[in-house]
């Protein structure tokens, strides 16, 4: 066999070889190239869906989405601010934004574009927009900028529609108003009730003392009553008294809501004035079989007070412990500091009680708490003019109760 005939061979089988091997070649890129077609199908179908999700979120939003460009021109708007309009998104397009703004709040637009450029921060306004039918539509823009590798410059605008909070803030104005209006209407009719109340009760004490007067008179004179007259004289001094009492009380409720009660502030030695009141109302507990307890007090202890007032009012407080106690009850009066600057004076009982829905009605003026019917006289004044009394003199009164246990008034007074 001749060496030209095996080289021959030789050069036969290498072509053949490299052929197989190219071939192979060739199936191995197309296997890649299908697969690498087929990633790219399933990467543009992701891409697809994604853009899908994306403008469904976009136009679906509840609120207005607005793209401007850096002129004020509306590039895109999704649904919602169309649908707010009242104009289909392609008529939006193309316009500037400032001409679907009410005139005379387009300033408040302009400066709000003007510190966005200013701060880059997103800012925000509101005002009204014109809708295509003519009707205004307040909404609150929230303006911020396109980032800053957007191919061109513009501006995102968020339109919320405040239409409903704005006319829920109108009728609460209004509704306010009303109340100030009401409450001026009020506070005249109570100055015309105080200032009617005021007159008359003077009015009434001068007839009242002349009846009263003439009544002790008779009661004393020569040749004295019979027992006819006496019973008489007697029912008309004890109506007398109890009238003068009602209008004496009508009187300073009146002038102490008009603001024209006189006080004379000065230090008031408290152990002292409760000695005074001990004394006044001893006869009063004693016919009611009301034990009465005065707690010790430092005889240098002064409050700042008007003197006439405050015996008045602590009167008054222990008055109602002893008309309002059970027979062989007790009524306990102490004083303890609050305070380096405050004092407390407390008058207990051991009556009924009050229940939570009276106490709720207890200051209020001519309210006997259902008393009316009871034997204990009264017109419903005291407690209120000595509560008013109390924080005309710069201190609070307040009450303690519980039912079958009793009460406890207190008031608090600056120390000197």
């Amino acid at each position: 066999m001749s060496s030209s005939y095996l080289y021959s061979k030789a050069v036969i089988i290498n072509e053949s070889t490299h052929t197989t091997q190219l071939m192979h070649d060739l199936q191995v890129h197309q296997i890649e190239l299908q697969l690498q077609n087929e990633e790219l199908r399933r990467a543009q179908l992701a891409l697809e869906v994604s853009n899908a999700r994306y403008f469904d979120l976009y136009d679906l939003a509840p609120v207005g989405y607005l793209t401007v460009s850096a002129q004020g021109l509306i590039l895109e708007a999704n649904l919602c601010a169309a649908n707010l309009l009242g104009m289909a998104r392609s008529v939006l397009v193309g316009k500037p934004l400032s001409c679907f703004i009410v005139k005379t709040q387009q300033d408040s637009y302009y400066q709000c574009r003007r510190a966005l450029l200013e701060t880059g921060q997103t800012q925000t306004c509101e005002l009204q927009l014109l809708q295509s039918d003519g009707l205004l539509l307040w909404v609150r823009l929230n303006v911020s900028a396109v980032p800053e590798d957007a191919p061109t410059p513009a501006l995102r605008v968020i339109v919320s529609d405040i239409s409903e909070s704005k006319r829920l803030e109108a009728a609460l104005l209004e509704s306010n108003q009303n109340l100030i209006q009401a409450r001026q209407n009020a506070d005249q009719a109570n100055q015309a009730k105080s200032d009617f109340l005021s007159s008359m009760s003077h009015e009434l004490r001068s007839p009242l003392n002349a009846i009263l007067g003439f009544a002790q008179l008779m009661e004393s004179g020569q040749p004295a009553p019979t027992p006819s007259q006496q019973g008489s004289l007697t029912q008309i001094l004890k109506g007398g008294w109890y009238l003068l009492a009602l209008v004496n009380d009508i009187l300073d409720l009146a002038s102490i809501e008009s603001g024209k009660v006189a006080l004379s502030m000065e230090p008031v030695p408290l152990a002292l004035l409760l000695q005074d009141c001990q004394t006044l109302i001893e006869p009063l507990a004693a016919s009611n079989a009301v034990l009465l307890h005065f707690s010790e007090l430092d005889p240098a202890c002064n409050v700042q007070a008007d003197p006439i007032r405050l015996k008045q009012v602590i009167i008054n407080l222990l008055s109602n412990a002893i008309k309002y106690n059970q027979p062989g009850g007790t009524v306990t009066v102490s004083c303890r500091p609050i305070s380096l600057q405050r004092l407390r004076i407390s008058v207990k009982d051991t009556g009924d009680g009050l229940s939570e829905d009276k106490l709720a009605q207890l200051f209020q003026p001519f309210n006997r708490l259902g008393q009316e019917l009871g034997n204990s006289k009264g017109t419903g004044i005291g407690l209120v003019v000595s509560q008013r009394l109390v924080q005309s003199m710069g201190g609070e009164l307040g009450v303690q109760s519980q039912v079958g246990e009793g009460s406890v008034f207190w008031f608090e007074l600056n120390v000197v």
